[in-house]
């Protein structure tokens, strides 16, 4: 017997453009404290750069943890209310830390923006999984658009406002921009609510067998290598232009978002190509980027933005990918709760690395004025990085798994004929 489906609301591609969007806010709040962190050092009265670094760490914490909680909410209420919602959330975090006085103040604001933000991604990607069951690697590929516009304007922004005004501003004044944005959102999207079981079909358990819940999170902390190395790369590259060569805010700020900028084209691009062959074009996205990374470490100052485009184009498209693989993976019903969980076990460790890579520069001491002690730092990212192509040795394995669990269910619930 097959799950139902929610009727399609009308108006999909409008949605599809406006879950962008907030995809573009959501990531912008990710980012934008990254070019700040000598900025609140100083501000703050924070003892060193760590605690500074430490603010992006505990606001993903804030954003990952609560996933799995917010993705049943997705299996079961209104996204449109979700998505709404976690971006006035969101939006407000942001609004409270640019009045924070203390580091325990702008701990308060960071982690009530992080919870805001985490009931974003078990909504969209079930509902974009939803809205285009038959194309989704071209779906989440043009909704990872606007992750990469808001990976580019955040720095970018936040760089050029604190040049000017002071870090403070950028803050407030991007959180303004959320809490309009979603007055916005709310007025012009669909509603779409998840689809229910009928009373006689089979009730489809988020990991049914011991053999699924092994390869689940075995494929989520291979996959959180990939996310370590993503998002140490942007705290260690900020780190590192400003220590070791001298860069101002805002010139870290451009540096920073250039390596979002070359992934609006590669997001949906990638997206298209891999209909059909995922994991494929998954694991060379991966190795590419582990290579790219490589570079990074040895890159001369003048080239170094132009490396990080590269490594940008293909650490970002994996995204994409790898998530339609993921949603296709498993049935509907349990998309957002699968997707949630999976980003709360791999997000937790993923996101030390803001406050371990501050850390890692910490310990430099002296050193972190020359631009050589770096490389190793780059290689370890790297490193972890190419490690991560092992999860998709599990994520393989688990489409089967709901397939036969939901077949055998259905089989034992069937009256015997004698």
């Amino acid at each position: 017997m097959k799950t139902p489906v929610a009727a399609m609301p009308t108006g999909r591609g409008r949605t599809l453009f406006l879950i962008g969007v907030l995809h573009a806010f959501t990531h912008v709040y990710h980012v934008a404290l990254m070019p700040l962190y000598l900025p609140l050092q100083a501000d703050l009265h924070l003892k060193n750069v760590q605690q500074a670094t430490s603010l992006v760490s505990v606001m993903m914490f804030a954003y990952f943890l609560p996933s799995y909680l917010m993705g049943i909410l997705a299996d079961r209420v209104s996204t449109r209310a979700l998505l709404g919602w976690g971006l006035v959330i969101n939006s407000l975090g942001f609004i409270a830390l640019s009045f924070a006085q203390s580091h325990s103040m702008a701990i308060g604001a960071v982690i009530l923006a992080g919870l805001g933000g985490s009931l974003f991604h078990p909504a969209a990607t079930a509902l974009t999984a939803r809205l285009y069951p038959d194309n989704a690697g071209r779906a989440f590929g043009l909704m990872a658009i606007g992750a990469s516009l808001g990976f580019f304007v955040g720095p970018l922004y936040s760089g050029w406002r604190t040049h000017d005004a002071g870090w403070r501003a950028p803050v407030l004044e991007l959180g303004i921009a959320g809490l309009i944005t979603a007055g916005v959102f709310f007025r012009l999207a669909a509603d779409a609510r998840p689809p229910k079981l009928t009373q006689t079909g089979p009730l489809i358990r988020l990991l049914p067998t011991w053999t699924a819940a092994g390869l689940f999170f075995a494929m989520a902390v291979a996959f959180s290598f990939r996310d370590f190395a993503g998002a140490g790369n942007a705290t260690l590259s900020s780190l590192y232009l400003q220590k070791a060569h001298g860069d101002t805010v805002e010139s870290v700020g451009r540096a920073l978002s250039v390596i979002f900028l070359a992934s609006a084209v590669s997001n949906p691009l990638f997206g298209h190509l891999s209909e059909g062959r995922r994991l494929r074009w998954a694991a060379g996205l991966l190795l590419a980027s582990a290579f790219c990374q490589l570079l990074l470490g040895w890159a001369p100052r003048s080239v170094f933005p132009f490396n990080l485009i590269v490594f940008g184009f293909f650490i970002m498209a994996t995204y994409p990918v790898v998530e339609a693989s993921m949603m296709q993976a498993v049935p509907d019903a349990i998309r957002g709760r699968f997707f949630g969980l999976f980003i709360t076990v791999g997000g937790f460790f993923g996101n030390l690395s803001h406050w371990i890579v501050g850390g890692w520069v910490q310990k430099l001491g002296a050193q972190s004025a020359d631009a050589h002690s770096y490389f190793r730092l780059f290689a370890t990212l790297a490193l972890m990085m190419a490690l991560s192509t092992v999860a998709l040795l599990f994520l393989r394995r688990l489409p089967g798994v709901w397939t036969v669990r939901t077949v055998a269910s259905t089989a034992s619930s069937t009256p015997s004929r004698r």
